[in-house]
């Protein structure tokens, strides 16, 4: 377990990183694909040229007998909601840091864009089961709050279960809120995403649609470069980290090694093709590479498709 000081420091860290690309990259874009859910009216002013005939106050006009028009406000305050996979698949990386690492910081990029528009940030982290739910809340503290479990919340259990936590997150949530759901989706007994037309795939896949009508929801994610190609360092033994099996493989042969990058390229084919049908936006991000500027561009394309 590390200690208090341990825990500060690392999140002391990942908040000076992710301040600085949140002031110099992203807070714009956020700004403009996230909008409010309405207008409010704030109050009624005198018509000046070239404003929107549309905006008259035709009672006020006729009370005044001279044309006045309402003016509204954006209803700026949003909730975000950052859904993050803890199963034990996440503890993997072959770089310097771990897919859980980089959900890490990658939400904390979204929980102090949250936090500079004033906006509300909830937490929830699950395995095969909710693991912790933190709600909704504004304030740096929050943030920090939010960004030390997702680095140091210990697991109950190891495996995956994508739909139980987006059911969830429908249930809680009432109002319609930004979820961000941050997850390498390697699950089941052989770490595979069903494909969307087999049994379980078509829940999973109904799930994440029935969770985009009801809030506006974007999937993260988490990959490590080993999980699609395999070096050539002979004989290893792999254990899966969620069920605990053991196999060996010999990355020696060039033909293991291209069977390895075919099932899992068919693996990410089949992820990207059902999330594309079940009008899912998805950000694929990889340990070790940067990924800042891939997340301004998704915003900024959301922001262009919605004008």
């Amino acid at each position: 377990m590390p200690t208090p000081r341990e825990i500060l420091r690392k999140v002391r860290q990942i908040e000076i990183r992710t301040n600085r690309l949140v002031t110099d990259a992203l807070t714009g874009a956020y700004h403009s694909v996230f909008k409010g859910q309405g207008m409010d009216f704030e109050e009624v002013r005198e018509y000046a040229p070239g404003d929107d005939v549309r905006a008259i106050d035709w009672n006020v006009t006729a009370k005044m007998d001279r044309p006045f028009i309402k003016k509204f406000r954006e209803e700026r305050e949003l909730t975000i909601v950052l859904l993050v996979d803890l199963s034990a698949s996440g503890a993997f990386g072959s770089e310097d840091e771990s897919k859980r690492e980089l959900a890490a910081e990658i939400a904390s990029v979204l929980a102090f864009s949250a936090t500079k528009n004033n906006d509300k940030v909830g937490l929830m982290l699950f395995t095969d089961e909710v693991e912790q739910y933190i709600p909704p809340r504004k304030g740096r503290q929050h943030v920090l709050r939010v960004i030390r479990e997702i680095l140091f919340h210990e697991p109950q259990h190891t495996g995956t279960n994508v739909v139980m936590a987006l059911d969830t997150v429908n249930r809680m949530i009432k109002r319609k809120a930004i979820v961000f759901l941050l997850t390498d989706f390697l699950q089941g007994p052989d770490g595979r995403l069903p494909a969307p037309n087999e049994h379980n795939g078509d829940a999973l896949f109904r799930a994440l649609a029935l969770t985009n009508r009801r809030h506006d929801l974007t999937t993260i994610l988490l990959s490590d470069p080993r999980e699609v190609q395999l070096p050539n360092v002979g004989l290893i033994a792999l254990e899966d980290a969620e069920t605990g099996q053991l196999v060996e493989i010999d990355t020696g042969s060039s033909k293991v090694r291209s069977l390895y990058a075919k099932q899992n390229r068919e693996r990410l084919d089949g992820l990207h093709k059902g999330l594309r049908q079940a009008g899912v936006g998805a950000l694929p991000v990889c340990t070790g590479e940067p990924y800042i500027n891939n997340l301004r561009r998704y915003f900024e394309a959301r922001s262009q498709r919605r004008h």
